[in-house]
């Protein structure tokens, strides 16, 4: 008995979404057209287990690249309706398309001249008459055997809204990149992470010139807490870097270490790397060259920041 209910259930909701497919059309792509041409927000609006699959449908929209909020029609009729302006576009959820409250905030709506679209079961329903677009779920009956929880309507609300957000990020070529921009704290987002957002920039970076003494370098070394430093000319160009390495082995071979300047210790050049380039690439030529910094260099070698093998730590790129 439990595996048979739980079978329908999955059949009809399975169903709902099938008869969409044949159900999308002119009205769907109209739209479309209208978020494109939309230079507000897109605010999704339903009541009860509608209102929550208009918050995640707003949410799906905004990572993909298309500004969207949720309101709730009742609070909207006591107040916030002000968070809505001329500039943007609603998108009005009821299976029925009679949902009072909806159906009183969609008056207002009107009256305002914002572009409205209805998503709802029933064709003829006031909200779908009153709307510009009005996208047919096609629910006829609800995966509840009594037909009154909101199953198969919500799961196929859920399903052509996210052929509406996909449709519209596609068509306005939303890329992985823009993605990762929009999703900084999450895994994808560290992995668009460029050179230039977690480099060492200004005074963070340590720098002596060729002809500084031993003392001031090692001074500058300890300063910055690097565990290097870039030797520069006048125009800031790389010559070379010293690094602690460098400095255990100076003191074992040198009686006076002291007395030398930095480019008689300094190994010429350095492992650079482009601003524009990935942290993961910058991760993979530090853990190839067995090396715990890497110079940021302009394409005229002049020194930009310095990457620490810690800055990538710190963004959970291991």
């Amino acid at each position: 008995m439990t595996l048979s209910v739980a079978r329908q259930v999955l059949e009809m909701e399975a169903e709902a979404i099938r008869g969409l497919v044949d159900l999308l059309g002119e009205e769907f792509e109209r739209a479309v057209e209208m978020i494109l041409a939309c230079r507000g927000r897109v605010v999704w609006s339903g009541m009860g287990k509608s209102g929550i699959i208009c918050r995640k449908l707003a949410a799906t929209m905004a990572s993909t690249g298309t500004p969207a909020l949720f309101l709730h029609p009742a609070e909207a009729i006591h107040g916030d309706l002000g968070m809505v302006t001329g500039d943007d576009l609603v998108i009005a959820v009821s299976n029925s398309g009679s949902t009072g409250e909806l159906v009183r905030l969609v008056e207002v709506i009107k009256r305002l001249g914002i572009p409205l679209v209805a998503i709802t079961s029933n064709p003829e329903s006031e909200l779908a008459r009153v709307a510009d677009v009005h996208l047919d779920l096609g629910v006829r009956r609800e995966a509840c055997p009594l037909n009154l929880a909101p199953t198969a309507s919500t799961t196929a609300t859920l399903a052509l809204g996210d052929a509406l957000a996909v449709a519209v990020s596609v068509r306005k070529g939303f890329r992985e990149e823009d993605f990762a921009r929009l999703h900084p704290g999450g895994k994808l987002g560290r992995r668009f992470l460029r050179v230039s957002e977690l480099m060492h920039t200004g005074d963070h970076v340590p720098v002596v010139a060729p002809d500084t003494p031993m003392k001031d370098v090692i001074y500058e070394m300890s300063r910055k807490a690097l565990g290097m430093t870039t030797v520069q000319d006048p125009e800031g160009k790389l010559l070379g870097v010293i690094t602690d390495g460098d400095l255990r082995r100076l003191m074992e071979r040198h009686d006076d270490p002291l007395g030398l300047t930095a480019s008689e210790v300094m190994h010429p050049g350095g492992v650079t790397i482009a601003p524009d380039e990935l942290a993961t690439a910058a991760l993979k030529v530090l853990e190839e060259r067995r090396i715990t910094s890497l110079m940021v260099t302009d394409g005229e070698g002049r020194v930009r920041g310095v990457l620490h093998l810690h800055d990538l730590w710190g963004v959970g790129l291991f």
